[in-house]
């Protein structure tokens, strides 16, 4: 399986939360990253101002990123490659 990484904003994000209890339920391992630690303020900037994200979690797969609570997509992680 390709490596999982979630961007969260921290442990009062509902969409963090749903999303990282969905990959636990599934046995998909992942990375959670705090982009709200002091030390992720540049990783924060880089998400959020360049890329253009307005919502948390950001997901990455392998090179496909998505935001926001997507069981559709954590679902079909479980299912092949490819993503969504």
């Amino acid at each position: 399986m390709r490596t999982v990484t979630v961007y969260s904003t921290g442990p009062s994000c509902q969409r963090c939360r749903l999303t990282c209890q969905r990959l636990d339920a599934l046995g998909i391992r992942y990375h959670l990253v705090d982009v709200h630690e002091e030390r992720n303020a540049a990783l924060r900037a880089f998400l959020f101002d360049e890329l253009g994200y307005r919502e948390a979690p950001i997901v990455q797969v392998g090179t496909d990123r998505w935001s926001g609570f997507r069981p559709d997509l954590i679902d079909a992680l479980v299912k092949g490659p490819g993503v969504g």
